[in-house]
């Protein structure tokens, strides 16, 4: 039957977050390579706890991001501190399998999730996080429409130094010009 497509792209859809993929999301965030841009990257993930995590995100607007032409899963992209009264929302994003990364499935994600997230949860202000040295991150989403609001600077630690937390913010008319 294959994966529910929620929102499709020409590369990839949106499909929501399924518990069975637990085994898969668990090797991806216990590879340093993958992790090292998420804020996850010093936990130790098994089966269970993933699959119990996942159950969470699933009932919120969390999704796999998936291959258009082959089904594959390959990453996952979502909202998270959700506040419709006051129309804002976090968001995140990885794409865990390697052969993906640096080939736009992660942008048209993103882009599928902040059309979505304006048109159907009344959305105005969307906020993201992303480490000072993740810089083909910081250019993807400046191209989205993204703009820096801010540094939490030296907050993080990770590989032996401190690292700054940049803060960038996209509303509808950054997006949509």
């Amino acid at each position: 039957m294959g994966r529910i497509r929620k929102l499709i792209g020409k590369k990839c859809f949106l499909s929501p977050m399924d518990v069975a993929d637990a085994a898969i999301y668990t090797h991806w965030l216990n590879d340093l390579e993958i992790t090292r841009n998420l804020t996850l990257s010093h936990y130790v993930i098994n089966v269970d706890t993933e699959a119990a995590f996942l159950a969470a995100l699933s009932k919120e607007h969390n999704y796999g991001i998936v291959d258009l032409a082959t089904d594959e899963l390959i990453g996952t992209c979502g909202f998270s501190s959700l506040n419709h009264f006051d129309r804002t929302a976090e968001l995140g994003i990885f794409i865990g399998n390697k052969n993906y990364l640096h080939k736009g499935y992660g942008s048209e994600a993103v882009r599928l999730l902040l059309d979505y997230g304006y048109n159907y949860l009344n959305l105005h202000n969307v906020l993201l996080r992303v480490f000072d040295f993740n810089k083909n991150a910081l250019e993807t989403y400046k191209k989205i429409g993204f703009k820096v609001i801010g540094t939490r600077r030296q907050c993080e630690p990770k590989e032996r130094r401190m690292i700054d937390v940049i803060y960038m913010d996209i509303l509808p008319e950054d997006f949509y010009k």
